[in-house]
């Protein structure tokens, strides 16, 4: 598909309830809520219909066990990068993550950690449908949380303002 022909769509995850055990940040695995919450947020991924053609995931272990238990629950599983610069990241850091993205790749799935994930929603939705603005705005980026974001043009284009905010879940509501 060319860049112009239809919207590109960027799903935003953030990972799901983490617990707090003595080890290092990066090493937090998913409390007994977030294991729950995980495939919740697969399923609603599955419900989007969304044929992802790449996963971009922190290396963090709470978000590699949010993506595998999330996985699980779609058709098919995308590509998968376990990627070092998620972690950690801010929101240059996502949006310059995102500008390398290969062109023959329209849908991209991005799991990742708060507050980049809840700036990145933020910054690129310069339109947004109401409701999912308003839902967000309530809610914040909860854990488990899903933004849908669509844009046209080339990947390098992706900057603030750029994209619509079409849909936000959240496996609270």
């Amino acid at each position: 598909m060319s860049a112009a022909a239809s919207p590109r769509r960027i799903v935003l995850l953030r990972h799901a309830k983490a617990d707090w055990p003595d080890v290092p940040d990066h090493e937090r695995p998913l409390a007994e809520r977030g294991r729950k919450e995980a495939p919740v947020a697969g399923r609603r991924l599955a419900e989007l219909g969304i044929p992802f053609e790449l996963t971009l995931c922190s290396s963090a272990t709470r978000t590699r066990e949010t993506w595998k238990l999330a996985a699980h629950e779609l058709p098919h599983r995308p590509r998968t990068v376990y990627e070092e610069r998620l972690y950690d990241a801010t929101l240059g850091d996502l949006i310059a993550l995102l500008n390398e993205t290969p062109e023959d790749v329209d849908d991209v799935l991005l799991v990742g950690h708060n507050p980049a994930i809840h700036a990145l929603a933020d910054a690129l939705a310069g339109e947004s449908d109401g409701d999912a603005r308003a839902r967000m705005n309530r809610t914040g980026f909860p854990t488990a949380a899903i933004a849908v974001i669509t844009f046209s043009g080339p990947w390098k284009t992706v900057e603030h303002g750029v994209g619509r905010l079409v849909d936000f879940w959240s496996p609270h509501d």
